[in-house]
């Protein structure tokens, strides 16, 4: 398949996945005592599911700073995307702003997941700008329909983000190192998820693939490059290399007629 047409089809998939859990979220922020203005605010300008999800879950304990701090924390993933994304969107002028503010899990997840730059181009655009408009959209269906959804969890649109990830990484997951890393990532993920706030589990999981793939534990060890020391590179020095035998004859040749000559 072409590679563009490839990224077009997963941009999409992760779309309507995504886009399905706002849906989620709009009922969750009114019942958690928001506005639909508010909340659609928050889909419109913060536009960090997690972020998201963690504010209005402190906001109905009662806490106030304590929100806003947490949604901080988990958007900072983002800046560390848009480190990375810049190199592979390139944007430039008034697409700039816009680039950076659709960097979120799933756009950098797609783009990533590209082997050809057009391709991680188009992933990154389709995805990010999809997800913002399908996002809002469901935000303001959940807000106005949240009764009659009752809860988000009993139609599954909680897990329906998490189902997308998995369909991206899946394929990727062809060596040891690769297979390493997701388990790793996995486990770390697992284990805190009961422990820390929502949200933190997946940034600590991060971190952990990025000590693992760094290491690269289970990862084929390339044979140095060096030359070999006992190689005639090395027996003869850098300047010290034999002249080819017929450039030695002629010298020696000039050589001995000059002597004749003196």
């Amino acid at each position: 398949m072409d590679p563009v047409r490839r990224a077009w089809r997963e941009g999409v998939s992760v779309v309507v996945a995504t886009s399905a859990y706002g849906l989620s979220f709009g009922a969750l922020a009114v019942a958690s005592g928001l506005d639909v203005w508010q909340a659609m605010v928050l889909s419109m300008l913060m536009f960090s599911g997690g972020s998201q999800f963690a504010f209005i879950g402190v906001i109905a304990a009662g806490g106030g700073v304590a929100g806003v701090a947490s949604a901080a924390m988990l958007g900072l993933r983002n800046a560390l995307y848009g480190m990375s994304m810049r190199r592979v969107v390139d944007p430039r002028g008034a697409l700039l702003p816009v680039a950076a503010h659709v960097t979120i899990d799933e756009s950098t997840a797609v783009a990533l997941a590209q082997e050809e730059p057009r391709a991680r181009r188009v992933g990154f655009w389709v995805t990010g700008v999809g997800i913002w408009i399908g996002w809002n959209l469901a935000t303001l269906g959940g807000a106005l329909l949240g009764d009659l959804l009752g809860d988000p969890r009993q139609w599954g649109l909680d897990a329906a983000a998490a189902a997308a990830f998995v369909g991206l990484l899946w394929p990727r997951l062809k060596g040891r190192q690769a297979i390493a890393v997701a388990a790793a990532s996995a486990v770390a993920a697992a284990a805190l998820l009961p422990a820390l706030p929502a949200g933190l589990p997946v940034v600590v999981a991060a971190l952990v693939g990025v000590v693992v793939g760094l290491t690269n534990w289970l990862g084929p060890r390339h044979e140095s490059r060096m030359p070999d020391p006992g190689g005639p590179e090395h027996r003869h020095g850098a300047h010290e290399r034999p002249a080819p035998s017929g450039r030695a004859d002629r010298q020696h040749g000039r050589e001995h007629d000059r002597e004749g000559e003196a």
